[in-house]
This record gives C-alpha cells, sequence and structure tokens, in this order.
C-alpha cells in the first residue's frame, strides 16, 4: 500500500498541475481571491490560480467587432428609415471591464443601438444621406464618452446602410431629375449671357472697322462653297434695305 506522505505528495502535485493556467499574449487575467479583486491582471503566459481560493476572469484585448441590427430611426423631418452600423472597440482596462459592468458586450451592444437611434434621430434625412461621416465620429464620441469608465474603447463607428421607404426613393429621385434640370438651364443661361457679350464686343469692333463686315460675308461664301452646295448665297447689307423701300414708294 502506498504511504500517506505519497499520497499527500500526489494530491498536492495534481492540484498544482490544476492551478496552472497559460494565458495567449492578447488575453489577460483578472483574479478574484477570497472575492477580492488582485490589483493587477495577470498575463500573458503561465500564471497559477488556486482554486477555491481563485477565480479566474479572462479578458481579451484584441479589437472587437460589434454588428448593431437594424434600428428604426425617425428622423428630425419626420421620415422613418433601418439604419444598421458596425462597431469596432477593445477592452483598455481588464479590471474595470470586469467590475463596472456585468458583461460588456452585451451592454456596449444595447448602448450602442439606442446610441444609433437618437443620435439619428436628431439629424435630418439629406444630413445623413450625405454627411456620414461626420455622423460616424459623433456616434464613436458618444459611444466612447459613456463605455470609458467601463474601460472599453470605442475606436470607430460606421453607419453600414441606411434602408429608405419606396415611396421616399422615388421622391428623391424626382428631387435629383429636378435639380439635374435646373443646372443644366443654369449653364445654357450662363452660355447665352457669354455669347451676348462676345456678340457685343463683335458689333463694337464692326462699328469701328466697317470693311469687317465685308471680310465676314467673304468668309461665309468661302464656307458654303466648300460644302459644294448648288445654292449661291449673295448677302446684302442692312443699311441697303431703307433705300430699296424708299426707292420703290417713289416709284
Amino acid at each position: 500500500m502506498l504511504s500517506l506522505p505519497l499520497v499527500v505528495a500526489v494530491i498536492v502535485i495534481l492540484y498544482l498541475l490544476s492551478s496552472i493556467k497559460i494565458l495567449a499574449e492578447y488575453e489577460r487575467g483578472v483574479i478574484f481571491r477570497l472575492g477580492r479583486v488582485l490589483p493587477q491582471p495577470k498575463g500573458p503566459g503561465l500564471i497559477l490560480v488556486f482554486q477555491p481560493i481563485d477565480r479566474l476572469v479572462r479578458i481579451s484585448l484584441r479589437l472587437e467587432t460589434l454588428d448593431v441590427p437594424p434600428q428604426d430611426v425617425v428622423t428630425k423631418d419626420n421620415v422613418t428609415v433601418k439604419v444598421n452600423a458596425v462597431v469596432f472597440f477593445r477592452v483598455i482596462d481588464p479590471k474595470r471591464a470586469v467590475l463596472e459592468v456585468a458583461d460588456y458586450l452585451y451592454t456596449t451592444s444595447q448602448l450602442a443601438q439606442t446610441t444609433l437611434r437618437s443620435v439619428l434621430g436628431e439629424v435630418e434625412l439629406d444630413e445623413l444621406l450625405s454627411q456620414r461621416e461626420k455622423l460616424n465620429l459623433r456616434l464613436q464620441g458618444v459611444l466612447d464618452q459613456d463605455t470609458g469608465p467601463w474601460g472599453v474603447k470605442v475606436s470607430k463607428v460606421e453607419v453600414k446602410q441606411v434602408d429608405l421607404p419606396d415611396t421616399m426613393i422615388r421622391a428623391i429621385a424626382r428631387q435629383a431629375e429636378a435639380e439635374r434640370e435646373r443646372r443644366a438651364k443654369v449653364i445654357h443661361a450662363e452660355g447665352e449671357f457669354m455669347a451676348s457679350e462676345r456678340l457685343a464686343q463683335a458689333a463694337e469692333v464692326i462699328q469701328r472697322q466697317p470693311v469687317a463686315i465685308q471680310l465676314r460675308y467673304l468668309q461665309t461664301l468661302v464656307e458654303i462653297g466648300s460644302e459644294k452646295n448648288t445654292t449661291i448665297v449673295f448677302p446684302l447689307p442692312v443699311d441697303l434695305v431703307p433705300g430699296l423701300k424708299n426707292t420703290v414708294k417713289s416709284s
């Protein structure tokens, strides 16, 4: 039979072996000893956890990706849209992440959903669609401020998709079409204005140099002749028309 000291030695060795824990490089261990947390988290590497005196809580320091499910958001101009987002965060203080909140993953998820609805509900639809980067920074700032006491750092928030009602999509399409027509009319009007300025400058040049109109007539005849047309156009100066009218009346 085995002696009592040998049995005790085997039990002690087995207990010590079961107390050995290995933490990865990205993990930290928060240890509660007799219900009180130790001042500093343990790890990475090999640590000793003497159960049942000690209790180990593993915390990952890697970047976590949280997919926020679609939320029904009513914008400032009373348009109902569905918005989903993604949140990137990591634990920077394992001790506070264990002590200050029961489940930091679940709590951060719920906080992200409520923050998404509240922040986007304060903006109009046009701002939600056109100023996405500004809203992302605002969401990130609000979440980071609220999760800071938990030892969680929110590094980035991205609004993934905004689902609009069909009626609103058609209204936006009509608005975009009207905007394009308005721009086309403005561009056309600006072109007409520039052309009128050029014509006014040309009229001033012709007024100072009357022979310029004759040169323009000849240039027009050359252009017509280059197209091999059978019709010959003879330009008649406009200032001869009143004289012809007076001759016809006198006759």
